[in-house]
């Protein structure tokens, strides 16, 4: 029970120091999340316990961008839920389409899956072209790769299903060039794409929008943090704006429920009230 307390203590410092040096806040992050990631990084660093790690990242700052690829780890795909794309390809493009300009905001986009994903159906759509989409994460090294637009053919592979499920109308290997095992994504497509870095524990509205991708983000923030970003959201949509959140993600219960009225409850898509 003391080794756990211990542990607990030096996790909370740790967070701190990485706060007080950085300005990278995950004080509100689950705390069952933070404690897996920074167990597993441990291994990697070869640190025997969470103060040596803090000791090595505090005046290391190279060490601390390596720490920060186990504590955001970038996990995502293309399309992933095919139904929810296919929803917002039904349901919510009809009516970004009486917008003379729309304006798209990926938060939390990681390695950019999400960020093409979207692009490609408002290629389809014939929107892409009077879209801005705005991909952010705190996460430099992932918004890099986001920016590259590169992803191994054995991934790809699995994302051309989850197109064809989404309602794609193209044979998906249109939008990428093969080479060397990896799939290049058409340049064109992030033509409207500004990468930022911006975090959702600390910094303010992003841009007014018509609709907010964020997508199993949450599902790693306590509810303090939940309701800041909901909020966030709240104040950067349009009138009437839309919000779409990840399989097991909700406004419900969160002191913004009121915010948001369910527009395709099965798919985790909200329409600002």
């Amino acid at each position: 029970m003391l080794l756990e307390q211990n542990t607990d203590i030096e996790l909370r410092l740790l967070i701190e120091a990485i706060y007080l040096r950085y300005s990278y806040d995950f004080r509100d992050y689950s705390g069952a999340s933070v404690k897996r990631r920074v167990n597993h990084a441990l291994r990697q660093f070869d640190c025997a316990t969470i103060s040596a790690l803090q000791e090595r990242v505090l005046h290391d700052p190279a060490a601390f961008l390596q720490l920060l690829q186990y504590l955001t780890i970038p996990v995502s795909e293309m399309f992933r839920d095919p139904s929810h794309f296919l929803a917002i390809r039904e349901e919510v493009v009809p009516l970004l389409k009486t917008y003379p300009s729309i304006k798209v905001w990926v938060a939390g986009c990681s390695t950019g899956e999400e960020v093409y994903s979207i692009a490609i159906l408002l290629r389809e759509e014939g929107l892409l072209e009077r879209t801005i989409i705005y991909a952010t994460d705190i996460n430099p090294s992932s918004l890099e790769k986001a920016k590259l637009g590169i992803y191994s053919l054995d991934s790809v592979r699995a994302y051309t299903e989850n197109y064809q499920k989404a309602g794609g109308k193209r044979v998906f290997s249109d939008y990428y060039t093969a080479a060397y095992g990896n799939a290049i994504f058409d340049k064109t497509l992030r033509e409207n794409v500004t990468f930022a870095d911006h975090s959702l524990a600390t910094d303010s509205v992003f841009s007014e929008t018509q609709l907010i991708m964020c997508r199993n983000v949450l599902i790693y923030f306590n509810k303090k943090l939940q309701d800041r970003a909901f909020g966030l959201f709240h104040d950067s949509l349009s009138h009437r704006g839309f919000l779409a959140l990840g399989s097991k993600e909700t406004v419900d219960f969160s002191a913004h429920s009121g915010d948001f009225g369910a527009f395709v409850k099965q798919e985790r898509i909200y329409r600002k009230s």
